[in-house]
């Protein structure tokens, strides 16, 4: 919890309202500036203390920490403070990683400024979804990822050289479609880099407003704008000090962004809206596209030298269409990972192990995510059939059976083997559309694929 509280203090101290955090047990962890102005409680003389205690002792005349503990929600109250201060209390909770409560903050209020309240109430839930926002994602760096399954050679290939760039801190670009996985090799460079241990910032660059993104990338100075805090705000460039940035659908952000961003790249300063002097950062940038930003120059969406300073070390990774062999091993994972989380023991027969691996998933391991996500959450029973599976995905695991040849057939065993081989290569090729793709599934080279090809094309004509 210290190591959460280093990267968010400078948060606590650009908000207006009074702050205290308590963990499940109500135990105190921190209170901002603002709330020992506004209480005259010290951090000093209340840190470690419990608000039971604190309550049982006349310090306060309600708690809010097990009531949102108990209910998992939000929790609202007015509150006495022993020096006859009255403040408006709004608790909510923060979850990690298993769904269960770690923390509980609440926001505190002079009950004076309640008519200011209610004016800046749609401004106030939007800085409480935010900041609620970067503390779970805070909380959930606390607990390291579950390494990603990598069997295909396609990938393996990426993961070597993902370890020789992230050795060095170099920018980088990952290339990919959508769903396929850009965001937790990014997080696999964070890990691999010397900036383990220091906060990875993810930042998706299309979800943010584009009157927005200046300033939460940037930040601001006091009185930037109309709404600005008076105490300004850090952007999360300067929150991700020492550690790493990562820009999804960095082909999403506005021209005039990618010219501040540019400067970020070449100098490691950051200019806050409003500001005259900029600022010093350290961290290192990767960034993320489903676009073909080189496409994306030539037609004037995206600035040429932001790109060749992104294109230092790039990463293509493949569509999971490309890497068969990494189908089952992904289902399986994701299989585990849902029945822990939502204590099942669901396990898939052979034959929906088969519709899964003939599928071409074209939302990726993204897709596979959500469908196993959802069969583990809506499934009667301990077994995953193939009846289970929506009606795409059953036809695209069907294969033609084989025929065995009629009792009159007296062709030699050779003859009818090839036959087979022609059914099995002409449904993989109708399958999978690609010689490279078939010829790799079944470990032969191309030139015997275009031989036994050739063979039965040969045969046709001269049966002709």
């Amino acid at each position: 919890m210290r190591k959460v509280i280093q990267h968010i203090e400078s948060i606590f101290d650009v908000l207006s309202d009074g702050i205290y955090i308590t963990d499940k047990s109500g135990k105190t962890l921190f209170v901002n500036k603002r709330y020992e102005q506004l209480t005259g409680l010290q951090m000093k003389d209340i840190k470690g203390l419990n608000v039971s205690t604190l309550l049982e002792e006349g310090v306060f005349d309600i708690i809010l920490n097990p009531e949102i503990v108990r209910t998992r929600r939000p929790a609202t109250s007015v509150q006495n403070v022993r020096q006859s201060k009255k403040v408006i209390l709004r608790g909510y909770p923060v979850f990690d990683d298993e769904g269960e409560v770690c923390l509980v903050v609440t926001f505190a209020r002079d009950i004076t400024m309640i008519t200011q309240f209610r004016d800046q109430i749609a401004q106030q839930r939007e800085l409480i979804d935010s900041f609620n926002e970067r503390m779970e994602h805070m909380a959930q760096e606390q607990t390291r990822h579950p390494r990603p399954v990598f069997e295909s050679h396609a990938m393996k290939r990426v993961l070597e050289l993902l370890q020789r760039v992230a050795s060095t801190d170099a920018t980088m670009l990952i290339l990919g479609e959508t769903g396929v996985g850009k965001d937790v090799i990014a997080r696999l460079a964070h890990e691999y880099s010397p900036r383990d241990g220091k906060l990875f910032m993810k930042v998706d660059c299309g979800s943010i407003a584009e009157n927005l993104i200046e300033s939460e990338l940037f930040g601001y100075v006091p009185g930037a704008f109309s709404g600005a805090s008076s105490k300004g705000k850090p952007g999360y460039f300067e929150i991700a000090d020492g550690g790493t940035v990562f820009l999804d659908e960095i082909g999403e952000l506005p021209l005039p962004m990618q010219a501040k961003l540019l400067r970020v790249l070449q100098d490691r300063e950051v200019m806050r809206v409003g500001a005259t002097q900029p600022k010093e950062v350290n961290v290192r940038i990767i960034a993320a596209t489903n676009r073909n930003l080189a496409k994306e120059v030539e037609e004037g969406r995206f600035r040429s030298d932001l790109f060749y300073r992104l294109n230092v070390a790039v990463l293509r990774l493949p569509p999971l269409r490309e890497r068969s062999d990494d189908i089952l091993p992904l289902a399986d994972t994701f299989l585990d990972r849902f029945n822990a989380k939502y204590h099942r023991t669901m396990t898939m027969t052979r034959a929906t192990r088969h519709a899964l691996g003939n599928y071409g998933w074209p939302g990726n391991v993204r897709e596979m995510q959500n469908l196993i996500q959802s069969l583990v959450v809506t499934c009667d029973g301990r077994s995953i059939r193939p009846e289970h599976l929506p009606p795409h995905i059953t036809r695209a695991g069907k294969s033609t059976p084989y025929t065995p040849p009629a009792p009159e057939d007296e062709r030699p065993l050779k003859e009818i083997m090839a036959d087979i081989e022609r059914e099995i290569l002409q449904e993989a090729l109708k399958r999978h559309g690609s010689v490279c793709k078939v010829a790799s599934m079944y470990k032969i080279s191309r030139t015997t694929l275009f031989r036994k090809l050739r063979d039965v094309q040969d045969g046709a004509h001269e049966d002709a």
